[in-house]
């Protein structure tokens, strides 16, 4: 496809009117909500409004939808920063170090950052949706099971990065993930596995669910735990942008991580989950300081949250350019351009292409609404952390069990959400990370499906998964970043034996 410059500039004059821009204001705002809403993700809040644009014009109906998606993205940091609790799967790894940050009372800073890095990395994604989208698309195009499994023990390579302290406990965390991965039907012969005759878990431990138990459910009981002894939180709420020393130690961090998360966000079936793993781990293997990370350190949020909002332009391209969704979302808005008329793929590109420019013209626009209305809500969201935990803590288990509930209507999933919460807080307890029982839950399943299609191709043969040059490339990164996670963790564990020495020292005199 030749770049028209002419048409994209009048496609910004056709998006920058006040009807268009007032839907998506409208879109991007009720993707916020959506996103910090525990249990009410990106996906559902599109799939609600898709019936709404039945007899609307395709401009005015993509662009609300795309609202909802950008804002979502965002959204989903909200209350994982403020109340441990990721409103959307793609914000499970902004706990990490948006939380502590905000324990610290720096939830205005850690609001401002995830704010800054969202903009940020929807701007990147955006940028090479537009001028990019068939080369991304031709390359996601030759992605097979071979190229998705490599792709798959990369980001488990992250484990490492996520594991805390203990490298030991951290791979028994992540052993336990995926043997809970492997619950549900065998991918390639559809035999129930481990199931104990429940219809409810034919298809695995639910996600959104497991998710809120492990994070929410498992800090309200530590909440609990800790009853009397907890200081109220102070936040400060003067920051509606982080600062410039922030912003430029951040910012090799921010160019890195959004374009993995274009580059993972074009690859079917991924998603901003894996993008934000993916990114925070590299993020902490590329630091000065990774003793930092997991005690709230701002270049890992900026790292998350970048490559997340990144993987939604990423997501659209070969939604556009091929007509096969990037992830779930994306799945949605092909039945949305489906409901208009139009099919997605090469012909789009000849038969609508002015649509096809005012969709990069609207998620561009999309970003900067997101950012403006997020500066004006900060304010607000960052006052939740003052509450009064008394009050907080109990609301925080509601949320979580509304939200558990709401997802499929299944009481099954309450008490998977319970379940998962004490299994968190005897984790917790006993210091064992539960970020990578999270990874092992995204990553598993995939690994395990594409590494069994991928030897029923072969007949078995093994050499397969060495066949194919995208493939290769992914694993050797997959052995490089292991092997430079392991030194970079030696290297922690070595500066916090001396700090702790040197404090000992300290106690003595």
């Amino acid at each position: 496809m030749e770049f028209n410059w002419d048409l994209l500039i009048s496609s910004y004059g056709a998006v920058f009117t006040p009807n268009i821009l007032f839907i998506i204001c409208i879109g991007v705002t009720g993707g916020i909500v959506l996103g910090a809403l525990p249990g009410l993700t990106a996906t559902m809040g599109v799939a609600l409004l898709v019936p709404l644009t039945f007899g609307r014009p395709p401009l005015e109906s993509l662009s609300m939808l795309i609202g909802i998606y950008s804002g979502a993205m965002y959204g989903g940091s909200i209350s994982a920063i403020l109340i441990r609790t990721p409103g959307t799967p793609a914000a499970a790894a902004t706990i990490l170090e948006g939380y502590p940050i905000a324990k610290r009372g720096e939830a205005g800073r850690a609001m401002s950052m995830a704010l800054f890095a969202s903009f940020f990395g929807g701007i990147f994604g955006a940028l090479v949706m537009t001028f990019a989208s068939p080369l991304i698309s031709g390359m996601a195009l030759e992605f097979g099971p071979v190229e998705y499994f490599g792709l798959a023990i990369f980001g488990l390579s992250v484990i490492v990065s996520i594991s805390g302290r203990s490298l030991i406990k951290g791979m028994m965390s992540a052993f336990f993930g995926l043997l809970i991965a492997s619950i549900g039907f065998d991918p390639i012969s559809g035999f129930p596995r481990f199931t104990f005759g429940m219809l409810e878990m034919m298809e695995g431990p639910p996600f959104i669910p497991t998710l809120m138990g492990l994070f929410a459910v498992s800090e309200v009981f530590n909440e609990v735990q800790k009853s009397g002894v907890v200081q109220q939180l102070k936040a400060k709420l003067d920051q509606y942008l982080p600062n410039w020393n922030d912003i430029k130690f951040c910012f090799k961090t921010l160019l890195r991580s959004s374009s993995i998360g274009t580059v993972v966000g074009a690859i079917p079936g991924a998603g901003g989950d894996i993008a934000a793993f993916i990114s925070y781990g590299e993020a902490k293997r590329a630091s000065k300081h990774p003793e930092r990370y997991g005690k709230g350190e701002i270049e890992g949020l900026a790292a998350s949250e970048s490559a997340n909002n990144a993987c939604s332009g990423g997501a659209m391209i070969p939604l556009l350019s091929l007509g096969v969704p990037g992830d779930a979302v994306t799945a949605v808005l092909l039945g949305a351009f489906i409901i208009q008329g139009m099919e997605p793929g090469p012909m789009l590109y000849k038969e609508h292409i002015d649509i096809v420019y005012q969709i990069f013209a609207s998620m561009m626009l999309a970003q900067f609404a997101m950012q403006f209305i997020g500066m004006a809500g900060i304010r607000f969201f960052a006052k939740v952390i003052m509450v009064d935990r008394a009050i907080l803590t109990p609301s925080i288990f509601v949320l979580s069990m509304v939200g558990s509930y709401a997802m499929r209507s299944n009481i099954f999933d309450v008490y998977t959400t319970l379940a998962f919460g004490i299994l968190g807080y005897i984790m917790m307890r006993y210091d064992y990370p539960l970020s990578p029982i999270l990874l092992a839950l995204i990553l598993g399943p995939m690994a395990e499906a594409n590494l069994r299609r991928a030897m029923v191709i072969s007949g078995g043969d093994p050499s397969i998964l060495v066949s194919r040059p995208i493939a290769v490339g992914l694993m050797a990164l997959a052995i490089l970043s292991l092997v430079l996670s392991v030194r970079g963790h030696r290297k922690v564990e070595a500066r916090m034996r001396e700090m702790e020495k040197e404090f000992e020292k300290v106690v003595q005199e």
